[in-house]
């Protein structure tokens, strides 16, 4: 969530979007998401690279957010689900742009 404070103080839409999704591992998260709900073991899986204490820093700093709908069923072992609120699916076509640019540079190795 936008602080009032922080809006006052930043008018930029480019800075305010960046302070949501710009984080190294946010759009990364946001893609393997995309329209399915994934379980933190599957996300795990897919962003190999991260750290199990930054995916769940992440993952909290998402939902908080509201780009991350986070639901826990109480069972044993405990399942949570994360998916995309309306606001997350808003970032899917600015992330799959950003994903066909990196697929041009790929091919260009």
């Amino acid at each position: 969530m936008i602080d009032k404070n922080e809006k006052k103080n930043n008018s930029c839409p480019v800075s305010s979007a960046m302070n949501v999704i710009g984080g190294k591992w946010s759009m990364q998260i946001i893609f393997q998401i995309g329209r399915e709900k994934k379980r933190f073991g599957e996300l795990k899986r897919l962003i190999p690279a991260i750290s199990e204490k930054m995916l769940i820093q992440e993952l909290k700093k998402l939902t908080e957010a509201s780009i991350l709908h986070r639901k826990a069923y109480k069972e044993i072992p405990p399942k949570v689900e994360y998916s995309l609120t309306d606001r997350g699916i808003k970032t899917l076509p600015i992330i799959d742009q950003i994903a066909a640019f990196g697929n041009e540079l790929i091919d260009e190795i």
